[in-house]
């Protein structure tokens, strides 16, 4: 049924001091994390590849060695979703609601609905980021796991046991970002972290830990180690209030991979129904929210 005047029946009559139940929306926060590409495809295709390893000692006159060995390792894919939306109202509503300044059913709040709704979905790539997704597929294990294979080992971006956020836990994924992170040959890589990623239950602990000078928790005169380790945390932290545990915190590196593909923007539609003569509105998007590659993120998810 459309919105009709019985559904604003005091909308109708004058004297009302107030009409409420709109409010502003937090601000965008997926595009701190994801980085933004234009598509033009139905899913969007990336190869990971393996380039050369270390050379080889060579003897006096011998051959020397050969690396052939280079070539697609991984695919992921991303697959877009479309949303949307409609809503209709009758022309009567329209007519005779005296408070259009602050209710028009016309237009309600389709701009908020769907920013928070891309809010959660960007955010599900971390919140089910333990879970292999095999329709974006890759290295075969999750995005956050500890056996993601490479060449003739396998390289973590998640601790073996899930750590609760403090100094120790933090210095320890700044660590090994910055040391451990190798390509699909096992060369040593420039990976360094760039942003703490927590919910809003953490933000106190993420603000203790990155923006304290001296060693946090302690009566120590130690400098704060996190400024510095690794390259420090350079963009601070940033606080997602879409992560579903208030436990699970993440490192942004400075890595290229958590992709946000834009495939058609979001717009809005009106039409007249001729036989109802109700106004019908409509919104739709298409997106999609994905990876490419561990390297550009690690993750802790204790439970407690």
């Amino acid at each position: 049924m459309a919105v009709n005047l019985t559904a604003i029946k005091n909308e109708l009559l004058p004297g009302l001091f107030a009409v409420t139940g709109k409010y502003d929306m937090l601000p965008k926060e997926w595009d701190k994390i994801f980085d933004t590409h234009q598509s033009k495809m139905a899913f969007e295709r990336t190869t990971s590849m393996r380039f050369l390893g270390l050379p080889q000692l060579k003897n006096e006159g011998a051959a020397m060695s050969f690396d052939n060995n280079a070539g697609e390792r991984f695919l992921y894919t991303a697959q877009h979703i479309e949303v949307a939306l409609g809503f209709a109202v009758t022309r009567r509503a329209i007519e005779d609601n005296l408070y259009k300044s602050q209710f028009n059913p016309s237009v309600l709040n389709l701009n908020d609905v769907f920013a928070q709704y891309k809010e959660i979905v960007g955010a599900n790539v971390l919140n089910s980021g333990q879970t292999y997704d095999s329709s974006i597929g890759g290295d075969g294990v999750a995005l956050f796991s500890a056996s993601h294979p490479i060449d003739g080992q396998t390289l973590a971006n998640t601790p073996t046991v899930q750590v609760d956020l403090n100094e120790s836990s933090l210095i320890n994924a700044q660590v090994v970002i910055g040391s451990t992170f190798r390509d699909n040959a096992g060369i040593l890589i420039s990976a360094k972290p760039k942003m703490l990623i927590v919910p809003p239950a953490l933000e106190p602990v993420a603000a203790r830990l990155t923006k304290t000078e001296l060693r946090p928790g302690t009566g120590d005169n130690d400098i704060n180690a996190i400024k510095s380790v690794a390259g420090g945390l350079p963009n601070g932290y940033l606080v997602n209030h879409y992560l579903t545990s208030p436990y699970a915190w993440f490192v942004k590196t400075d890595k290229k991979g958590l992709i946000h593909y834009a495939r058609a923007p979001y717009e809005t539609s009106m039409d007249v129904d001729f036989t109802t003569q109700n106004l019908l509105v409509g919104a739709r998007e298409r997106y999609a929210f994905s990876f490419n590659d561990w390297r550009a993120i690690y993750g802790s998810f204790p439970t407690s």
